[in-house]
Protein backbone atom coordinates (compact mmCIF):
# COMPACT_ATOMS: atom_id res chain seq x y z
CA UNK A 1 0.00 0.00 0.00
CA UNK A 2 1.32 3.50 -0.66
CA UNK A 3 -0.29 6.44 -0.01
CA UNK A 4 0.26 9.79 -2.19
CA UNK A 5 -0.61 13.28 -0.94
CA UNK A 6 -1.91 14.57 -4.09
CA UNK A 7 -3.59 17.95 -2.99
CA UNK A 8 -3.63 19.91 0.01
CA UNK A 9 -5.49 23.37 0.94
CA UNK A 10 -6.89 25.65 3.63
CA UNK A 11 -10.47 25.18 4.32
CA UNK A 12 -11.17 27.15 6.68
CA UNK A 13 -9.86 28.87 9.74
CA UNK A 14 -10.71 31.67 12.41
CA UNK A 15 -9.18 32.95 15.83
CA UNK A 16 -9.38 30.90 18.68
CA UNK A 17 -11.94 31.69 20.55
CA UNK A 18 -9.92 32.19 23.88
CA UNK A 19 -6.23 32.39 23.00
CA UNK A 20 -5.32 35.50 21.60
CA UNK A 21 -2.63 34.68 19.31
CA UNK A 22 -3.76 31.56 18.39
CA UNK A 23 -5.59 30.60 14.98
CA UNK A 24 -7.50 27.53 14.74
CA UNK A 25 -8.48 25.74 11.25
CA UNK A 26 -8.95 22.79 8.86
CA UNK A 27 -6.78 21.57 6.25
CA UNK A 28 -8.14 19.25 3.47
CA UNK A 29 -5.83 16.87 2.44
CA UNK A 30 -6.27 14.39 -0.78
CA UNK A 31 -4.65 11.39 -0.98
CA UNK A 32 -4.14 8.38 -3.52
CA UNK A 33 -3.70 5.46 -3.17
CA UNK A 34 -3.12 1.86 -5.29
CA UNK A 35 -5.25 -0.86 -4.03
CA UNK A 36 -5.24 -4.46 -6.75
CA UNK A 37 -4.74 -1.80 -9.42
CA UNK A 38 -7.01 0.59 -8.50
CA UNK A 39 -6.55 4.13 -7.30
CA UNK A 40 -8.62 5.00 -4.90
CA UNK A 41 -8.59 8.80 -3.25
CA UNK A 42 -9.41 10.08 0.27
CA UNK A 43 -10.38 13.32 1.20
CA UNK A 44 -9.24 14.00 4.91
CA UNK A 45 -10.48 17.23 6.81
CA UNK A 46 -7.47 18.29 9.18
CA UNK A 47 -8.33 20.07 12.41
CA UNK A 48 -4.90 22.01 12.99
CA UNK A 49 -3.68 25.20 15.01
CA UNK A 50 -1.11 27.88 14.58
CA UNK A 51 0.42 30.22 17.15
CA UNK A 52 0.98 33.37 15.41
CA UNK A 53 3.76 35.81 16.00
CA UNK A 54 4.83 39.12 15.03
CA UNK A 55 5.38 39.72 11.97
CA UNK A 56 3.16 36.97 10.25
CA UNK A 57 1.23 37.72 7.53
CA UNK A 58 -1.88 36.55 6.31
CA UNK A 59 -0.50 34.01 3.86
CA UNK A 60 2.74 32.56 6.65
CA UNK A 61 0.02 31.84 8.90
CA UNK A 62 -2.42 30.03 6.10
CA UNK A 63 1.02 28.30 4.92
CA UNK A 64 1.76 27.78 8.59
CA UNK A 65 -1.73 25.91 8.55
CA UNK A 66 -1.14 23.69 5.97
CA UNK A 67 2.35 22.79 6.82
CA UNK A 68 1.05 21.50 10.25
CA UNK A 69 -1.43 19.54 8.46
CA UNK A 70 0.90 18.19 6.21
CA UNK A 71 3.50 16.92 9.21
CA UNK A 72 0.30 15.28 10.61
CA UNK A 73 -0.60 13.32 7.14
CA UNK A 74 3.20 12.03 6.90
CA UNK A 75 2.89 10.63 10.50
CA UNK A 76 -0.28 8.95 9.28
CA UNK A 77 1.05 7.99 6.14
CA UNK A 78 4.48 6.37 8.23
CA UNK A 79 2.26 4.83 10.42
CA UNK A 80 0.15 3.21 8.43
CA UNK A 81 3.23 1.71 6.45
CA UNK A 82 4.76 0.15 9.26
CA UNK A 83 4.81 -3.48 9.52
CA UNK A 84 1.68 -4.93 11.30
CA UNK A 85 2.53 -7.23 14.21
Amino acid sequence: MSLELIDIALAERQPHPRLEHRVTGKVKAVLAETIGGQQIRHELLVPVWLDVRAGMSEEDVELGLMVKAADIVGRLKQHLGAPQG
